[in-house]
Order: structure tokens, then sequence, then C-alpha cells
């Protein structure tokens, strides 16, 4: 999920629980491609792989992400912008406040996919 703040999601996408989340990241912030001014990226350290990075490079976003641990080559980051990164997770505990979500009540993809617009909808809305 791509979220503009704690109420706002841009776009997303719904994957396979056994893969993993980093190609559908990249994915989704291609679908989006460059915007017209400099954007801060704020990505988990899922999202710290080379081709993720890279893609955030060529369309002229600042990414803010820290490196994981066993990085050979750490880089800077922004410490006091990456704390905001909390509003995405916030979003996801508003829509895990719908039952139907957490609970995954619905088994077809479309089903799923539409009741979570409707959620995303009703948050954009409070």
């Amino acid at each position: 999920m791509v979220a503009a703040d704690a109420r706002t999601a841009v776009t997303f996408s719904l994957s396979p629980g056994n893969a993993h989340d980093a190609p559908q990241g990249r994915d989704l912030l291609a679908g989006i491609g460059p915007l017209p001014e400099p954007v801060s990226l704020l990505m988990d350290r899922a999202y710290e792989d080379n081709a993720t990075r890279q893609l955030a490079l060529d369309f002229g976003w600042i990414q803010v992400v820290p490196p994981k641990k066993t990085r050979l080559e750490p880089w800077e980051y922004d410490r006091v912008l990456y704390r905001r990164r909390n509003e995405v997770e916030r979003l996801f505990r508003r829509l895990k406040g719908f039952r139907r979500i957490f609970s995954r009540f619905e088994k077809l993809d479309v089903m799923f996919i539409g009741f979570l617009h409707f959620a995303l909808i009703v948050e954009a809305l409070r």
C-alpha cells in the first residue's frame, strides 16, 4: 500500500501471503511514476533493496529508509522524517478495525478488494 497520510491511501495491491512485498511495492511505485516535484518516500526496511532504491532514484523521490544492519556500506537517512512512517501503520490499524478485513471473511479477491475500497472511503470521509 502506498499512503499519503494516516487516512489516505494512494494505491494498493493484493499479493499472495507467501510472496515478498518488495516486488509488489516496486510495481505500485512504477504505476505512480515520477512526480513534478521531489517527494519523500518513507519505506520500511523490507523495501531497502537495491532495485527499489534505484527505482525511487530514477523517479526523483527522496528515499527515507534505514539500511539493514547487515549492509556493508550503510547510508545516512533522515531519522526525524522516518518517524512519520507510523502514519501508514495507523492507516493499517484503522483498516483492521473493519472485521471483514482483519479476519478475511471474503474468500474471493475481488470481494476483498471491493470491501477494502469501501473501508478506505469510509476512513477518508471521517
